[in-house]
């Protein structure tokens, strides 16, 4: 709770910018944006639609990961050139993603692209580097510490503007402290390229981040993301969950590097879960009038595509080409237009999800 002390100044803003969007006739939401590496081009075809619908605002986002790039960047854009301007950084962003991975040895090999393989296992690169990893810590194997994705984000994002020019929206970004094991959520006025890579920090690939003298490692594993500001820091009842990690798979894994995987998928989601199982609980609370009290009731929604997920390898993760980013961006916008098209007249009055069925 320490970590939403840091936001509370904010709260004025928020609550100006909630009046003028129900003046406006929207109907706000909050976003809650999961992590998966290159899989968040998923989430940026939510994002390029949800961006299009003059019908929907936003209120909060809460990020991890990917997920969180996608947050600052969308944030960046709405506070510079507003809807179009949010989805132009995002199309620029994703574009120098793809740019600097050409650079690099993780790539498929002729046969997978032949073949529309978007996983790297066969990539002679991809074996040394995944084999380097599992003897040597990134201390040891990248002493330099080289992310490509600081200068990316650098020439995308100017934090400096984002932090001080009045943004549309508020941003909860959630990174994991190594010695404490305790979530962090850097707000708006915390934000730079420092909190956005700690976020997204993989410790078996990067460093962990250093920020404020503490080390941090990707907030998947504490949240992925972190409902609570949500709850307690944002005005929309509603929360659109835009889901990268598969809760369920259909086949056992069985290599070893499927059930590591697995175990990511499971990990990841847990945080989620947990918070879901709070909702749920007070949700009934409420409903049954065992409680009454200004409590929230929570409207949950969300968008997957479990269906593209599933059928994707692991490694797809690490893999940036643009071919293949398009077509998850192109994924994210088609299930984001059916959520929109069933589920918008519903939002405000219930959730559009089973909560207990798809979580519980």
């Amino acid at each position: 709770m320490d970590a939403m002390n840091t936001h509370a100044h904010a709260g004025d803003d928020a609550h100006k910018h909630h009046d003028h969007a129900k003046i406006a006739g929207l109907k706000q939401i909050n976003l809650a944006l999961q992590g998966g590496g290159a899989h968040g081009a998923f989430t940026w075809g939510v994002l390029d639609r949800l961006a299009e619908e003059p019908r929907i605002g936003f209120d909060g986002i809460s990020a991890t990961s990917a997920g969180a790039m996608n947050a600052a960047v969308f944030a960046y854009g709405l506070s510079q050139g507003g809807r179009e301007g949010a989805k132009k950084a995002l199309a620029n962003f994703w574009r120098r993603v793809s740019h600097a991975a050409a650079f690099g040895p993780l790539q498929p090999t002729a046969l997978d692209r032949l073949f529309g393989n978007k996983s790297l296992e066969n990539s002679p690169a991809f074996i040394f580097f995944d084999m380097l990893s599992r003897v040597l810590s990134p201390y040891q194997f990248n002493p330099l510490n080289y992310n490509p994705l600081r200068d990316v984000l650098a020439e995308c994002v100017d934090f400096e503007k984002l932090r001080k020019t009045c943004c549309p929206v508020r941003l909860f970004l959630s990174a994991t402290n190594v010695r404490t094991g305790k979530v962090r959520v850097f707000g708006n006025d915390e934000i730079n390229v420092d909190a956005v890579l700690a976020s997204a920090c993989l410790p078996f690939l990067f460093q962990a981040v250093e920020i404020d003298g503490d080390p941090y490692w990707d907030g998947g594993y504490m949240g992925n993301p972190c409902i609570y500001p949500l709850i307690y820091e944002c005005q929309s009842t509603d929360v659109l969950i835009v889901h990268i990690n598969p809760l369920e798979r259909k086949h056992m894994p069985h290599t070893a590097a499927e059930i590591l995987n697995r175990i990511n998928e499971i990990s990841f989601n847990s945080s989620l879960m947990r918070e879901m199982r709070a909702i749920s609980f007070v949700t009934r609370l409420i409903d049954s009038g065992e409680i009454k009290s200004n409590m929230k009731r929570m409207l949950i929604h969300s968008i997957a595509a479990n269906e593209v997920m599933n059928e994707l390898g692991h490694t797809s993760k690490l893999n940036a080409d643009w071919e293949f980013l398009v077509n998850l961006r192109d994924s994210g916008r088609a299930h984001a237009d059916a959520w929109i098209r069933e589920n918008f007249d519903r939002l405000g009055k219930e959730s559009t999800v089973d909560i207990r069925g798809t979580y519980l």
